[in-house]
């Protein structure tokens, strides 16, 4: 079964391809020969995400997935959440982004925060979402060269190391990524024998 990711983000799409295997196809936008970037208007994860798998299903009539992350800070009351690209401003600057976080952590005793990711995915016109959590905490500087996006200051909970420092093995092991894939893969499986695709 081929499927679109509707992403131009390369990272996502490896991490998404890590753990997907060969099970399924997975083509980025770009290989779908599609030159777009979707807006994300919406105030939650559901809503970007299933923004995304629409305006494509919509554009190919093709099985199409898309996915919103966000890091949710609990002493910042779930901030950046799903501005969590934009933080800092419309630029998309990861360190921009840090470092409006842990300016903003400075005094705050609590630094518990949880990633979050939501997948949408349409196969024959009907949406099917997916959720996936990764509880941790974030550190006051950067540590690791690794991953996107927060990844420097977030640890998970039950490691050591931030995500920067992991390899993709390591953080495959507990991305919120990795387990709404999971959840993903095994829906297709389950539709499968149909073989209506």
């Amino acid at each position: 079964m081929k499927l679109i990711f509707a992403t131009n983000n390369l990272h996502k799409v490896e991490e998404i391809k890590a753990v997907i295997n060969d099970s399924f196809q997975v083509i980025a936008l770009k290989e779908a020969g599609i030159d777009m970037d979707i807006p994300e208007p919406h105030e939650t994860l559901e809503a970007n995400a299933s923004e995304k798998s629409r305006t494509i299903y919509h554009l190919t009539k093709t099985g199409c997935f898309s996915e919103d992350t966000g890091l949710e800070v609990a002493a910042l009351n779930g901030e950046p959440g799903v501005k969590s690209a934009r933080y800092a401003g419309e630029g998309r600057s990861f360190d921009r982004n840090i470092e409006k976080l842990l300016q903003k952590l400075q005094d705050k005793p609590d630094k518990s925060a949880r990633f979050r990711t939501v997948i949408s995915l349409i196969i024959e016109g009907r949406e099917t979402l997916f959720e996936g959590v990764c509880p941790g905490r974030i550190i006051d500087e950067k540590r690791g060269t690794r991953g996107f996006g927060y990844d420097p200051v977030f640890i998970p909970d039950g490691s050591d190391k931030t995500f920067g420092e992991m390899s993709l093995e390591e953080k495959t092991k507990y991305s919120h990524r990795t387990k709404a894939t999971e959840k993903l893969v095994a829906f297709l499986n389950s539709l499968e024998p149909i073989n209506k695709f």
